[in-house]
């Protein structure tokens, strides 16, 4: 995907990096709909999830779903989740999160989504992102919808 956003730059994304709980899913549990969006996604971009898989449900409930799972053993997860950005290219990949460990993905990632389901979001993630987004699902639309992106941006 890429688009031109006036005041704001080019982005030109290839990747999508994506925290499990409180991001797609609540509770161990995807968000309705996340699959199909997923699916929407999958053509364009590399879809992957990172995760502690803090419920246990990560691997069983993205099965089906077109993505890529990374389970992260417990240490420093927010440099874990920043250095897979890093590798993958971080000024092609998009990355969408809410929790603490996920602030440095977003802050280096070409683009950083917070979203704000029912977990809620912490405060240094947020102001980390680029954009905020009342959900996953609307995150995953704005990729779906570059237009979206720019009329968000655009300064």
């Amino acid at each position: 995907m890429e688009v031109e956003i006036p005041g704001y730059g080019s982005l030109k994304l290839n990747h999508v990096v994506m925290d499990y709980n409180g991001t797609l899913a609540v509770d161990g549990i995807p968000v309705a709909g996340v699959a199909e969006a997923l699916q929407k996604l999958s053509g364009s971009f590399g879809l992957h999830v990172l995760t502690a898989d803090t419920f246990g449900r990560a691997a069983a409930e993205l099965e089906n779903m077109p993505c890529e799972l990374t389970v992260l053993p417990e240490g420093d997860q927010s440099a874990a989740k920043r250095d897979f950005v890093m590798r993958l290219g971080a000024e092609n990949t998009a990355a969408i999160g809410n929790g603490r460990n996920d602030r440095y993905m977003l802050k280096a990632a070409g683009l950083g989504i917070c979203v704000l389901l029912e977990e809620g979001a912490c405060v240094e993630t947020l102001n980390c992102a680029d954009i905020v987004c009342p959900s996953v699902l609307s995150a995953l639309e704005l990729l779906a919808n570059p237009m979206r992106l720019k009329a968000t941006l655009r300064s």
